[in-house]
């Protein structure tokens, strides 16, 4: 049989490989290495394959390939700060309502068209906003407000009662801008803000709400990358025993993430990307290329043990693991990629974007960290050395693994085999109890409601909400849209007031707002309740389907629903509807290229099964924490698009530790035939490879929820979890114990099947 990314894998501290584990080995004490290297044939010469290849070149001329890796970093990273970034947010969705509400007032000249952010004033003093000696500073203020750029409008407090609340101690402007918020640069909004509490002081507070006034207020990840940097490199110390051996997963994932984020900047150009990708692809690209980095150097150590040179380590290394890396970063590309078919042009630039992280993680794992194991590995081949004497001196070494990693995993495999439905039972009821909350999943945007007490858009959010109600931070804008002959929508637009001031969950509704078009007009709607309450979806659903289409019949004019509270209930509507067929497609390519891989059928629909389940289980503990407020969590709903980026991300690195973990079962089962040692062999061989691999995603993904925006606690709470549950649960218990159920039939194909399947092999012969 040939050799697999996991196949032979030898323990990282003892080197025993899989026959030496039977008793029945070869192979050399560390130290020798003699007939391991004139048992690899298929290593020299014209029988390399392209990935020893590679390494060999790359280890050859390490210098230029490190010289070429800095300098495509340093590159792309001069070009991108030359270029700048052009990223912008793009949730339109073509044919939904609320889009073709706001076609409507761009196309008739509505200054609705263009979003807006309030200047929020808020005194307690007598006369409220209403005094005078307030009014004086608030009127200039104003005034300057309108002339700077990008404002469209000004409505000044004063020109409408309703803009001031009942006891008059907090008020409102309206500066409507001249583009939608994620439109609007940062400086501009900044300005407004800057010039607004010029005039604050003398008991007077101002504040600046609205969507743009959150994006100017907006920050990074923070020091969550480097926490999760710093996790994962104390992580593999421990692992590896030195800070040079775990310096290089680290450093070869770095330059990866470096280079790709370089690479998306330029793209922003030309592509739509929104603005919180930069931080998905740090996310995603540390975890996975430190991963990745750490499959091939486990590989790598252990030659080293069996006695190979640091040469035909790496060779054998690439060979094994190496190919395994490009499977699995083919297999998460795909996921990826699969976000294409849901039409989301926002979800579409960010698959792009970390898609071309993985592809560059995986080139830099294949190139680049060969050139780096040829600069170290004489520091690490004594390092690797002085530990295996080590263990030898305490009764660990030789061939066998008595007391050795692989011994105890081998045990533990045993212990599931002879207890499979427990195992599986407890492990299936334990993740079916964490996915439940997720059949109550609420998706939608978060607000200024979610917001730290100590930004200005919160601080704005909660005086409006206090003054005039919750549901005036998200007023649903109502477009009447005349279809008779004369083109006045005006009789229209007030039939259309009278009546949504008639409906349950409406608190107000504002005279009929009209645009430079007499044929157009707007209607603003406050609901009873905030924009994140189930009601107000509620009611948006109830007009468009009960209130609103009896009213065209009557009026013979159209009537829109949109705003951002109703564009969200949209985008949630849209993601939610096309999800089957995502999930669908995703699943089955993968199940594809699982079949082809490992010529089975039950091991393709297990793997799908149990990555749906591990997913499901990190959705229910993101519903329970963001959405039900648990451990002190603002409550609110889930970000939209979470969920199909969380399968993506999660279902592409699931099928990592699946290729690793059977492959190495695929092995045993070729040589033994018996379907209960190649499990047995499979943990033994892979268990703390895959533990701390996990430990690394987990702790990098985990380091995000330090961040201060919830998107990206969202993102790193769900990957941790999902990786946690994968590597731990999955892995350890529930793998073990179906395949043991299965036993032979596992590796189960139809005759017709195995003819036009094409052989695609992880092996090299």
């Amino acid at each position: 049989m040939g050799r697999t990314g996991t196949e032979a894998q030898p323990d990282p501290e003892t080197g025993a490989g899989g026959d030496a584990a039977q008793g029945t080995g070869t192979g050399p004490p560390p130290g020798t290495g003699k007939t391991r290297q004139d048992g690899h044939a298929a290593s020299g010469g014209a029988g390399r394959s392209v990935f020893e290849r590679i390494a060999a070149l790359s280890a050859r001329r390490r210098w230029w390939a490190l010289l070429l890796w800095v300098a495509v970093l340093v590159g792309t990273q001069v070009l991108a700060s030359g270029a700048g970034d052009a990223y912008r947010n793009d949730f339109s969705l073509p044919g939904t309502d609320s889009q073709r509400a706001l076609e409507v007032m761009q196309e008739h000249g509505s200054v609705q068209a263009g979003d807006s952010v309030q200047i929020v004033l808020h005194d307690e003093g007598d006369g409220g906003v209403r005094a005078t000696a307030v009014r004086e500073r608030v009127e200039p203020m104003l005034e300057k407000v309108g002339a700077l750029p990008g404002v469209a409008q000004v409505r000044s407090p004063y020109q409408d009662g309703s803009a001031v609340s009942r006891d008059g101690s907090t008020g409102y402007a309206t500066v409507t801008l001249d583009g939608k918020a994620e439109q609007v640069p940062p400086e501009r909004t900044e300005r407004i803000l800057t010039t607004a509490r010029s005039a604050q002081g003398g008991g007077l507070q101002v504040e600046l709400g609205g969507e743009a006034a959150r994006a100017a207020e907006e920050s990074g990840g923070g020091a969550a990358e480097g926490a999760g940097i710093m996790g994962a490199l104390v992580i593999l110390v421990f692992l590896f025993g030195s800070l040079i051996a775990a310096s290089v997963p680290v450093v070869t994932a770095v330059f990866a993430v470096g280079t790709a984020l370089g690479l998306i900047v330029l793209a922003s150009h030309a592509f739509t990307v929104a603005d919180f990708t930069p931080y998905v692809m740090m996310l995603v690209g540390l975890g996975v290329g430190i991963d990745y980095a750490l499959l091939i150097f486990t590989r790598y150590r252990g030659e080293l043990l069996h006695g190979a040179d640091r040469e035909s380590a790496a060779r054998r290394a690439m060979d094994a693991a190496g190919r395994t890396v490009f499977f699995a970063g083919c297999t998460v590309i795909i996921a990826l990629l699969g976000l294409v078919v849901l039409g989301l042009g926002s979800l579409q630039g960010v698959a792009l974007a970390v898609a071309l992280t993985v592809l560059v993680t995986m080139l830099a794992s294949l190139t680049l960290l060969p050139a780096l194991l040829a600069v170290v590995g004489r520091r690490i081949e004594r390092n690797v050395a002085r530990r295996a004497a080590k263990r030898r001196e305490n009764g660990h070494g030789g061939t066998g693994e008595s007391g050795a990693e692989g011994a105890r995993w081998r045990r533990w495999g045993a212990a599931v085999q002879r207890r499979p439905w427990a195992a599986l039972l407890v492990s299936v009821i334990a993740l079916g109890a964490l996915a439940a909350p997720a059949l109550g999943l609420r998706l939608g945007f978060a607000d200024a409601g979610n917001d730290p007490r100590t930004k200005s858009s919160r601080a704005a959010y909660d005086l409006l909400a206090d003054g005039f109600g919750p549901g005036f931070n998200g007023p649903l804008i109502v477009v009447a849209e005349s279809r008779g002959t004369d083109g006045s929508v005006a009789d229209a637009a007030r039939a259309l007031r009278s009546e949504l001031a008639q409906v349950p969950g409406i608190a107000e509704t504002s005279p009929p707002v009209p645009t430079s078009d007499p044929s157009t007009a707007t209607v603003f709607a406050f609901p009873d309740s905030a924009p994140q309450d189930g009601a107000t979806s509620g009611l948006v659903t109830a007009l468009r389907a009960d209130v609103l289409p009896p009213l065209e019949q009557r009026t013979d004019a159209r009537f829109l629903i949109g705003g951002p509270t109703a564009a969200s209930e949209d985008f949630a509507a849209t993601v939610a509807d096309r999800m089957p067929l995502f999930v669908a497609v995703v699943v089955g390519l993968s199940a594809l290229l699982l079949t082809a891989v490992f010529r089975s059928v039950l091991i393709p629909l297990k793997a799908a099964v149990l990555n749906l389940l591990s997913i499901g289980a990190s959705l229910g503990v993101i519903t329970l924490v963001f959405q039900h407020g648990w451990f002190g969590v603002q409550p609110g709903p889930v970000e939209a698009f979470i969920p199909v980026m969380i399968f993506a991300i999660v279902f592409g690195l699931s099928m990592d530790y699946e290729v690793f973990l059977l492959s190495r079962i695929h092995e045993e089962w070729e040589r033994t035939r018996d379907p209960g040692l190649a499990v047995r062999e499979g943990l033994a061989h892979t268990g703390k490879v895959i533990t701390a691999a996990g430990a690394i995603m987990i702790v990098v993904f985990a380091a995000f929820v330090l961040s201060p925006d919830r998107m990206l606690q969202q993102f790193g709470l769900g990957l941790a979890v999902a990786i946690l549950l994968d590597a731990v649960v999955i892995r350890c218990l529930v793998v073990p114990a179906v395949m043991q159920l299965l036993g032979r039939s596992a590796w189960w194909l139809p005759g017709w099947l195995r003819k036009v399947l094409p052989r695609v092999r992880l092996e090299h012969h």
